[in-house]
């Protein structure tokens, strides 16, 4: 069998083998490492993660409280499989949040952190190029974090990742097709709008990127990436 890769996740000092067990497992879940339906262990994770399996049956205990991963009565762990309606949900409610988080965010923002969006950008358009799924949709979580993060106020960031968390493995699938998904870029759009510190356009951009990244947000466009999954 092949061995199972997470995708790095730099570990700052002091934090437990605990905490980085959890912080990896759950970005890996986030940026699509593993596919809707896959089946994971508490030793092939050990192994990746090269920990004991302590840690990391701690790890998964935290992941499927929070419904990022399941565990069935034969005691499988596996990544859940998402349903159009509950995919639905999800979407639009990352709209309405991320929206709101980049609305807020505007007036906060001074240019050096906008030059800062603008080179995480960039890093998203190579890592594409490159083929590093995992690397760019981690570079495009961190496009967004940068913007909503600007306001000193917010407390959407939590939900935010929180729905990050539930869509990753579909996102992820949407990251391997993103050629023929998404044809606008927004995120220049969304740039464009900070420069000129129009919340309604940066607001709108947000909503175009997250409907179109997903290829369309309608019934046939979900359809067809759910398809995708498998």
């Amino acid at each position: 069998m092949k061995a199972l890769v997470l995708p790095a996740l730099e570990r700052p000092e002091g934090m437990t083998t605990h905490d980085y067990a959890f912080a990896r497992l759950r970005q890996a879940i986030m940026v699509g490492a593993f596919r809707p339906g896959t089946s994971v262990t508490i030793r092939g994770l050990a192994e990746a993660l090269e920990s004991s399996p302590t840690p990391v049956r701690e790890a998964l205990r935290q992941l499927t409280s929070i419904g990022a991963l399941h565990f069935l009565e034969n005691r499988r762990i596996v990544v859940p499989r998402i349903t159009p309606a509950r995919f639905e949900e999800l979407i639009s409610l990352r709209i309405v949040l991320e929206s709101h988080a980049a609305r807020r965010a505007v007036a906060h923002l001074s240019d050096r952190q906008i030059d800062r969006i603008v080179a995480i950008d960039d890093a998203i358009e190579a890592a594409i190029l490159d083929g590093q799924k995992a690397a760019a949709l981690i570079a495009n979580q961190e496009f967004h974090r940068q913007i909503y993060m600007a306001n000193p106020d917010q407390i959407a960031m939590p939900l935010i990742e929180s729905v990050w968390l539930q869509l990753g493995p579909i996102l992820g699938i949407a990251m391997e097709h993103v050629a023929e998904l998404y044809v606008i870029d927004r995120h220049r759009e969304a740039i464009d709008a900070l420069r000129r510190r129009d919340e309604d356009a940066v607001a709108e951009a947000i909503g175009a990127d997250i409907r179109e990244g997903i290829g369309g947000f309608d019934q046939q466009a979900i359809a067809k990436l759910l398809g995708l999954a498998g």
